[in-house]
């Protein structure tokens, strides 16, 4: 079993952060980003409740799908693609390893 996973994490400048991510302390990607100082708010969080850490999974990793509070509050959420998903929703886990995300627009960005 993996320790530490590596996730690519390109911010809203396009700036490419590779982090280091431990599997054994149940983080999920808002968390990281957050110990990271990386700009996600995560407003609520955790709870699935905003859309403060909003992200887009830019690789193929197959993630559980997303739980119908997730989804709605997708619905409410601004630039929303196919691959947009909650970071406070998504676990760290082995199977993430080289996973590759990059940080959702703000709306006050526009």
């Amino acid at each position: 079993m993996k320790d530490m996973i590596q996730i690519t994490l390109f911010d809203r400048q396009g700036e490419v952060h590779e982090l280091q991510a431990p599997t054994d302390m149940g983080l999920n990607l808002m968390e990281l980003c957050k110990a990271s100082e990386l700009p996600v708010k995560g407003t609520c969080g955790g709870m699935a409740l905003c859309s403060t850490c909003h992200l887009y999974i830019e690789s193929d990793h197959i993630l559980p799908e997303a739980s119908h509070e997730e989804e709605d509050m997708m619905d409410q959420a601004f630039f929303v693609e196919e691959n947009s998903r909650l970071g406070c929703q998504i676990k760290i886990t082995e199977d993430l390893d080289g996973l590759v995300v990059r940080l959702a627009p703000e709306d006050e960005e526009f």
